[in-house]
């Protein structure tokens, strides 16, 4: 099913290139094939086709820190990023893979939340973020969103990547196909709910799901906040896991034109239904929770529709 769907968004993907017989108006940087980033983003491409004049395509990426730097540089119009990632990104923060201040960042936004999901295999024996000491863990693609939260994760734990075995930089969907192979021990995924890496591990092999305890979150603070994967989310899983979460937000540039973003921000949220169907992940966007406080200034299109629908005076 997996294979069928990653099919028909690749199809959707090349519609949207060739119908684009000119550089696209709006490029939009997503993440890998395995995460949520890709399939809400080509939900979201399906809905911005309907903007008078646009054309649109999606490009698969790395993640938050590429996304963010590549709308810097001009080569996307629009992304998805965490919010610790658009914290760095504004900052200019070198050690996350900035090199400088992103000070052309405009948000459109908050989206989401992710979720810090650290699964392990039942079998490994590992039970606490102390537990894996000496063991291995993947964190996500060099310098993702996922890795930046990894290190935040267990920095708080009093773990360095050097206590761990082995680190593994790789994307979710080879971290489960190296655990049902048991070449890992665990994988620490910063996604939405129902992520489908995680899903088919579940369905795989029995799974357990490390907690993050309140008080290790509340240490690390703002972006991250205390929260819960809700029991049954996957195989299994009976009781809610304690967690953290940061929110998700789309982002664009200060050279994109205001009525563009006007129109982005509109259809985005004219079309939450079609999103809700696209992804679980999709239930949680609201206009209501759209301006929840972001390090980046709002775009001047996207403070236009907001004041329409009466959020800003």
């Amino acid at each position: 099913m997996r294979k069928r769907l990653i099919a028909a968004m690749t199809a959707v993907v090349v519609m949207c290139s060739a119908a684009a017989r000119a550089e696209p108006s709006i490029t939009l940087l997503t993440g890998n094939t395995s995460g949520i980033y890709f399939p809400l983003g080509v939900s979201i491409a399906m809905i911005y086709a309907d903007i008078p004049g646009a054309k649109v395509q999606v490009q698969t990426t790395d993640g938050s820190v590429e996304n963010l730097s590549r709308l810097q540089q001009g080569t996307g119009q629009v992304a998805f990023a965490l919010g610790d990632a658009l914290k760095d990104a504004w900052a200019g923060n070198a050690t996350a893979g900035f090199d400088g201040k992103q000070d052309r960042l405009r948000v459109i936004g908050a989206l989401y939340p992710n979720y810090i999901q650290i699964v392990a295999t039942k079998e490994s024996g590992i039970r606490t973020l102390s537990d894996l000491k000496g063991r291995s863990l993947s964190v996500g693609e060099r310098r993702s969103g996922t890795e930046l939260n990894a290190r935040a994760i267990l920095g708080a734990a009093g773990l360095r990547y050097e206590n761990l075995g082995e680190v593994r930089y790789v994307s979710f969907a080879e971290s489960t196909t190296m655990m049902i192979e048991k070449k890992l021990d665990a994988t620490l995924q910063s996604a939405g709910l129902g992520v489908t890496s995680i899903k088919e591990l579940s369905e795989a092999t029995d799974i357990v799901i490390v907690p993050v305890p309140p008080a290790m979150v509340r240490k690390i603070g703002a972006p991250f906040k205390p929260d819960r994967i809700p029991a049954r989310t996957y195989v299994s899983q009976d009781k809610p896991v304690r967690t953290a979460s940061v929110m998700n937000y789309l982002v664009t540039s200060s050279a994109v034109s205001d009525d563009l973003v006007y129109q982005m921000t509109k259809h985005l949220f004219d079309g939450l239904d079609e999103l809700a169907i696209a992804h679980r992940a999709g239930h949680e966007i609201r206009l209501a929770s759209a301006l929840s406080k972001s390090p980046v200034p709002l775009h001047p299109g996207a403070l236009r529709y907001y004041r329409e629908r009466g959020l800003i005076r």
